[in-house]
């Protein structure tokens, strides 16, 4: 059970369009199919390339677990990281001109924690070389775009975080799943 930490006051929404997705006052905040779509409309919007990778990008794909965050996978581009900014800015994300400047160069990671959710940009994951090369091997679900299964537990083995290598054999056995059920739905 997660503790209360503070009178509670339900926000009915926080920036232009992305709504809070847990009572103010909790501790911490769970990734969610609303939050995702809020992101896929908004970089949408902006013409952003970018990917869901790690945990949210394997929940997205079917994965029966839970995360704190929403992890993408950002196309590297000066263009694509002013448009992330504008799409993060309408999200309610109250970026500083150092976050941005950080966005806009595609620094390695950033990890955003002043919005309606928690976020961690990633320019350069682990494990996997190229955008373009995740791209090709991209899943839609949804119209989500979504890393494939192998680049996600590629990118955590690489990672090689403790928590990263607890997850792992679950993520292979899903994965395993994920194959089988793909080819049947080809039969």
């Amino acid at each position: 059970m997660t503790r209360n930490s503070g009178r509670l006051t339900q926000w009915k929404i926080t920036g232009a369009g992305a709504q809070r997705n847990y009572l103010v006052g909790w501790d911490m905040r769970a990734f969610e199919y609303r939050q995702a779509d809020e992101i896929r409309k908004a970089l949408k919007r902006h013409n952003v390339r970018y990917l869901f990778i790690g945990k949210s990008g394997a929940i997205l794909l079917g994965f029966p677990d839970t995360t704190q965050d929403a992890d993408l996978f950002v196309d590297r581009s000066l263009e694509n990281g002013s448009s992330l900014v504008a799409a993060l800015r309408e999200l309610g994300f109250d970026l500083t001109d150092i976050q941005a400047s950080e966005i806009e160069r595609g620094k390695d990671f950033v990890q955003l924690k002043n919005g309606p959710f928690d976020l961690d940009l990633i320019f350069a994951p682990d494990g996997i070389e190229r955008f373009e090369d995740a791209w090709d091997r991209r899943v839609e679900v949804e119209g989500f775009p979504v890393c494939h299964i192998d680049d996600i537990i590629s990118s955590k083995e690489a990672a090689g975080r403790e928590r990263d290598r607890e997850s792992l054999p679950r993520l292979r056995a899903f994965r395993d799943y994920w194959i089988q059920q793909a080819k049947r739905k080809k039969l």
